[in-house]
């Protein structure tokens, strides 16, 4: 499946303008990164708007997570494929600038206040919020294999090792990249 053959749905200025908008406020909620925000953007673009299929969706996720660089580069490659350039643009304006703004006022407020009962209580309670928001991701990006038991179970293996060593995290995307490619899981 190649993301670039598919092109970009044919969408007008008022469906950007609401990509831009739900971008925005979804970078708000990205407590732990945009990645765990991933379950909503599939439900807007793919449940609520049809722009994408759950294939295509996870597709764009997989393959800008496989690419060297940030972690949010997932967000251009699905804003590729909604809108073309102008989709990259709505969606990586509305999910970094709106975050990118209240995190420098809350570091910068967070800093002078750093020894408060406030600030290590909000700290301390944001480490389960961001691990249940990667739980959610995980289990939407499983959908298009997890009818198949050996998807289930390469997850299961990755989630296990991840727990119990500190191998690189990319080893077992590579096994999971090989195992698909091979059609084994999905």
């Amino acid at each position: 499946m190649n993301l670039l053959l598919w092109g970009p749905v044919n969408v007008g200025t008022p469906e950007l303008l609401a990509l831009l908008l739900h971008f925005a406020l979804l970078s708000l909620l990205a407590v732990g990164g945009a990645i765990t925000t991933a379950p909503d953007m599939q439900r807007f673009v793919v449940g609520d708007r049809g722009w994408l299929s759950d294939a295509q969706f996870t597709a764009s996720v997989a393959l800008a997570q496989a690419a060297p660089g940030p972690n949010v580069l997932f967000v251009a490659v699905i804003g590729w494929n909604v809108g073309g350039l102008a989709g990259v643009a709505a969606t990586m304006v509305g999910s970094l600038l709106p975050s990118t703004t209240l995190a420098l006022a809350a570091s910068r407020w967070g800093a002078a206040r750093k020894d408060s009962r406030g600030v290590r209580a909000f700290t301390g309670g944001m480490a389960p919020l961001t691990i249940g928001l990667l739980l959610s991701t995980g289990w939407v990006l499983t959908e298009p294999g997890r009818h198949h038991a050996g998807a289930l179970l390469l997850v299961a293996a990755t989630v296990l090792l991840m727990l119990r060593t500190k191998i690189s995290p990319m080893w077992p995307i590579a096994a999971g990249a090989v195992v698909g490619a091979l059609g084994y899981a999905g």
